[in-house]
């Protein structure tokens, strides 16, 4: 018999992840935001028991180490879109979560390409950063699918401070990358030439 490694349970838990996420930015784009975040909850669920069926069963594997935050990923991004599209959050916000996670992306790929940097994990400020986002997504989901102006004014403020947050941690990232050139001797300055 072939052994696929894909296949175990817990990946299998974070593929249907990626296969509800289309789902989720159709009804937020559509304006159903109950039943988006209805759909996320689910999808949330699935990234919970995919991460503890590995533990306890040992069903861990080195595709599901890569799959699943790439899971996480799409799905977030697919959120910030889908409010977008419905109107719920301004567009600049989801080309501002873009830009910064490129940008990171960018230099992570840099550092792989010309370094011998591999300390690739996120920063605490890089988890605070994901963590306000999704709570940020839940909470605008709630103002808006419950017409609540209150939390809608709560929003306001939580998607500046999710703005603030991009901002800070493209800034933390880059000054981690440029530490570690600096503890190695690499010159940093511009040559006047």
């Amino acid at each position: 018999m072939i052994n696929v490694p894909m296949l175990t349970i817990p990946n299998l838990f974070t593929m249907v992840r990626i296969a509800m996420t289309p789902f989720i930015l159709y009804a937020l784009a559509r304006g159903h935001f109950l039943f988006g975040a209805w759909l996320f909850g689910a999808a949330a669920f699935t990234d919970l028991l995919d991460g503890a069926v590995a533990r306890r069963f040992g069903g861990e594997s080195k595709i599901g180490l890569y799959l699943d935050p790439i899971a996480d990923k799409i799905l977030l991004s697919s959120i910030y879109i889908g409010l977008a599209a419905g109107g719920a959050v301004p567009m600049w916000v989801v080309v501002l979560i873009f830009g910064r996670d490129f940008f990171i992306l960018a230099l992570s790929a840099w550092a792989l390409r010309f370094t011998t940097f591999r300390n690739l994990t996120p920063s605490v400020w890089g988890k605070a950063s994901t963590f306000l986002q999704i709570m940020t997504a839940v909470a605008v989901m709630a103002a808006e699918g419950y017409h609540d102006a209150v939390l809608r004014r709560i929003c306001d403020v939580l998607i500046l401070t999710v703005a603030g947050f991009a901002f800070f941690t493209a800034a933390d990232y880059s000054w981690r990358g440029v530490r570690w050139l600096r503890r190695r001797g690499v010159d940093l300055t511009l040559s006047q030439e």
